[in-house]
């Protein structure tokens, strides 16, 4: 299941396209869309090589700690400004999004795993993507559950639930009970 990678969200997450197998170096193509970057982890995939010149570590069993929780990446907000750009920082750190169906994976057909760019961990398989018509990258549930996280989102005069990574806190989109099954649920995610 692992033979492509998909940077899924450039600002927040990453897409990746890549052949090989975990545990050992894949060569990957970062295609950018909302994602973070690199940190180093314990257990990874390999570091790949971005189409932007950036190399990031694809997290497949991330680090945790005694009690089974995964282990955080902790930046400062100049850290997070030196590895992403301008737009990876407003979409991750900022709580930002781009505009529906501007992103390159919102349509995207392709078998692989949606990794967190900024700190690479895994977030969903292309096997639970669909077609949502909203214009941003959809998917009915996470690859693991405690690697995307939730918290409800009071912003804009509206009631939702936010999406964010378990291990950075990079802001990946939102969820909503609109989704097929099995779920129902419609993780909204950005793409660009």
């Amino acid at each position: 299941w692992l033979r492509s990678l998909f940077f899924l969200a450039r600002p927040a997450y990453a897409l990746f396209l890549t052949k090989g197998l975990w545990m050992r170096r894949l060569s990957v193509s970062l295609m950018c869309v909302l994602s973070l970057s690199l940190t180093a982890c314990a257990d990874w995939a390999g570091a790949e090589s971005a189409d932007d010149g950036k190399e990031i570590d694809v997290v497949i069993h991330p680090e945790r700690d005694d009690n089974g929780d995964l282990v955080p990446v902790k930046k400062t907000i100049e850290e997070w400004k030196a590895q992403l750009s301008d737009t990876e920082f407003y979409i991750l750190r900022e709580k930002g999004t781009e505009r529906a169906f501007t992103g390159r994976y919102h349509d995207s057909k392709k078998d692989g795993v949606y990794c967190c760019a900024g700190c690479g961990l895994a977030l969903y398989d292309s096997k639970t993507k669909f077609d949502s018509g909203t214009g941003w990258p959809s998917f009915y549930e996470a690859i693991v559950d405690d690697h995307v996280r939730e918290y409800e989102d009071l912003s804009h005069g509206m009631r939702r639930v936010e999406l964010v990574c378990a291990r950075c806190d990079g802001h990946l989109g939102h969820v909503f009970p609109d989704g097929p099954r099995p779920t129902g649920m419609r993780h909204c995610v950005n793409g660009y």
